[in-house]
């Protein structure tokens, strides 16, 4: 896969390995997770700059799809509601998620690490600077 480095969010100026383009257009990637933290995401084609750098990657499991992204619909509120404090509790990451994860960064990992240089390319934060 190709190595990109993310534009924005919370993991803006990481690198992270192309797994695959989704049927939504969308980008999946992996930093992977154990060496710079950067999850398994979605992100859009215009939100990351592709780099000559490319990684060996093994087949990758076909739980992979969009359908894994998806949040549940948030229960509609009536008037009564609508000015209370909000008591629901933030969303936690599923265990079949984090099994996932750890089950992908098992195959990426050894192909980063095969790399010269590239564990610590990943580990580096992309900036620009004046001067």
């Amino acid at each position: 896969g190709s190595v990109v480095i993310m534009l924005a969010g919370s993991h803006r100026g990481k690198r992270a390995v192309v797994l695959k383009q989704l049927p939504s257009g969308l980008l999946l990637v992996t930093g992977p997770y154990k060496i710079n933290g950067v999850p398994l995401r979605r992100v859009d084609q215009a939100y990351v700059i592709a780099t000559s750098t490319s990684v060996e990657l093994p087949a990758l499991p076909d739980t992979l799809t969009d359908a894994l992204f998806k949040r549940k619909a948030k229960p509609t509120k009536n008037e009564k509601e609508m000015f209370v404090e909000n008591t629901a509790e933030e969303p936690k990451i599923s265990a079949e998620k984090i099994a996932l994860q750890k089950e992908v960064d098992a195959l990426v990992v050894p192909a980063v690490m095969c790399g010269d240089m590239l564990q610590s390319f990943f580990r580096s934060v992309f900036t620009l600077r004046k001067g």
